[in-house]
């Protein structure tokens, strides 16, 4: 069976197909093609996982139920070969493997996307083909899922990167970095009569929007200044009834090509199924698997119209809803428990974070986390239940034994993370007039086992590699000065980090939570087993 127009068409091999357990698309393709390029209404930017398992699903969802007529199109600005030997070698088609939590798979071929290519403007006829796309009067929404990075236009000292910085000088016509061509199509749509439209970031950060738009506006305002683009460039774009930049809050994990996924997908008769590495180092494979749960929030801002997503479940609200969905993720109903998991599965010796929720002291943790200390001060987004949110984290997504996931993954940059995990929960507590710092427990737990993490030595007493942390440089010193089964210098070693509001979002010792960080710490250096002992004595308290 191939992936492939022709090896989806014709009653006999749809028939393999179907009888494989493949769903096929249920609508007319070529018909959905040349709708498409006619008046295409959407374009994405970003051609990997989370967009083929996640927006190309939801477009073939509508397609099938007679909601939409026409498909997506897709651009990638970073990696060609994404397209050149994933998206055209299969007539832009893909497999979705949905791995359920019950261990089963349910086998998709998307047939949504319609058109792919890349964003170079040294390429003129692909060039051209984004500007008619970019001008034409039915485009609603430019999407992206091009990752948080995708955004910045410096360094972190504020140094432009030298091609953004060239981009500055060269004009719309020469764009060469990512935004720089982006802004440039957004300025032929200006031209083109001032149309309106949505750029919608559908990246996993927060307030993306705002990232998108101080990108474009940084380049735009430079071209003006320097005469390279008309004056009203600028007023389009800050026009809200022209130029949009909703906020998101997308939520799907859709981990690199497994090996159990493609050895399946052959073992179906699938062929050429086998994940590349780009020169861009990109593993990608012509199927993409994915956990079945997932959630879209958008702020419904699109001043020439949008889709009619909400049958196939996204969500549309206002600005401030949108935020409240964000941090009741962020903060409460998953990433705190995430960190958990990864600081003490590293400790415990786990590779999976799934394995980890079969782990009596562990999910007691989390369930103490998310339940007991986090819900009561939760920010409630009204368009989804926090509990009913946790409860799916706990008992259908974390456990989903096909997610590879592992803790030393996610324990990656934890110093960036811990002041909004668990920092705006303390604070919540400090803004109660009903409840206590002190009436946290597993928070200060979570922060002791982080700095007996930093030690890189297990609960067995052997030794790990510790994940990249940009604080590391900063914190290590402190902490190679403890060795097991120190007692009375510990406090004082630690006080330069738990002081570090930049870490924690506060300082600990004005909250009254370092003695309890530094009391937790002490039992979990007492020797090997202490992690393990401390975990079964205070999750169970």
């Amino acid at each position: 069976m191939y992936l492939s127009t022709q090896g989806i068409t014709g009653a006999e091999n749809r028939r393999k197909w179907s009888q494989k357990g493949y769903r096929l698309p249920e609508y007319d393709r070529e018909r959905v093609t040349a709708l498409t390029r006619e008046n295409p209404f959407w374009i994405h930017f970003g051609a990997g996982n989370i967009f083929r398992a996640f927006q190309a699903n939801t477009v073939q969802n509508l397609l099938n139920d007679g909601v939409l007529d026409r498909g997506l199109i897709v651009v990638e600005g970073y990696d060609y070969e994404i397209i050149d030997k994933i998206y055209r070698p299969h007539d832009d088609l893909n497999i979705l493997a949905t791995l359920k939590s019950d261990g089963s798979i349910e086998k998709t071929v998307i047939g949504s996307i319609v058109e792919s290519h890349i964003l170079d403007t040294g390429n003129e006829c692909e060039y051209r083909r984004l500007v008619e796309i970019f001008t034409k009067d039915s485009l609603q929404m430019a999407s992206f899922t091009i990752t948080e990075k995708g955004y910045q236009i410096a360094d972190a000292e504020g140094k432009l990167f030298p091609q953004v910085e060239k981009d500055f000088f060269a004009g719309p016509k020469k764009a060469a970095s990512y935004m720089g061509k982006v802004t440039a199509l957004l300025y032929q749509r200006y031209l083109q009569g001032k149309k309106p439209i949505a750029l919608v970031s559908m990246d996993n950060c927060s307030h993306n929007g705002d990232k998108l738009y101080m990108a474009v506006t940084a380049f735009a305002d430079r071209w003006v200044a320097e005469e390279l683009a008309e004056t009203g460039f600028i007023d389009y774009i800050r026009d809200r009834k022209k130029v949009t930049f909703p906020w998101t809050m997308i939520d799907k994990i859709t981990p690199r090509p497994d090996e159990s996924i493609e050895k399946r997908l052959s073992e179906d008769g699938v062929a050429e199924q086998t994940p590349i590495i780009t020169s861009a180092n990109t593993y990608i494979a012509p199927f993409v698997n994915a956990e079945e749960c997932e959630y879209l929030v958008i702020e419904d801002d699109f001043p020439n119209g949008r889709p009619n997503l909400e049958k196939g479940g996204v969500l549309f609200a206002d600005r401030g809803t949108v935020d409240k969905v964000e941090k009741m993720k962020v903060c409460t109903c998953l990433n705190p428990l995430h960190t958990s998991l990864a600081i003490y599965g590293c400790l415990l010796g786990y590779n999976k974070i799934s394995d980890e929720t079969k782990d009596a002291e562990l999910r007691k943790l989390i369930e103490i986390i998310g339940y007991r200390e986090g819900l009561p001060v939760v920010v409630n987004p009204g368009i989804l239940n926090p509990k009913e949110f946790i409860d799916t984290v706990l008992n259908v997504r974390i456990p989903n034994p096909f997610m590879p996931d592992t803790p030393q993954r996610i324990v990656t940059d934890t110093s960036q993370k811990l002041s909004v995990r668990f920092g705006e929960t303390i604070k919540a507590y400090l803004d109660s007039e009903e409840r206590k710092v002190s009436d946290l427990r597993m928070i200060p737990l979570v922060f002791a086992g982080w700095l007996r993490y930093l030690m890189a030595i297990d609960d067995k007493g052997i030794p790990f590699t510790l994940s990249p942390d940009p604080m590391l440089e900063l914190v290590l010193p402190y902490v190679k000065r403890i060795t097991f089964g120190m007692d009375k210098e510990v406090d004082e070693i630690l006080q330069p980090i738990l002081k570090n509001d930049s870490i924690f979002g506060v300082n600990l010792y004005e909250i009254g939570m370092a003695q309890s960080v530094c009391e937790y710490f002490k039992e979990l250096i007492a020797g090997a087993g202490a992690v393990r002992a401390t975990l079964r004595k205070e999750v169970h308290e």
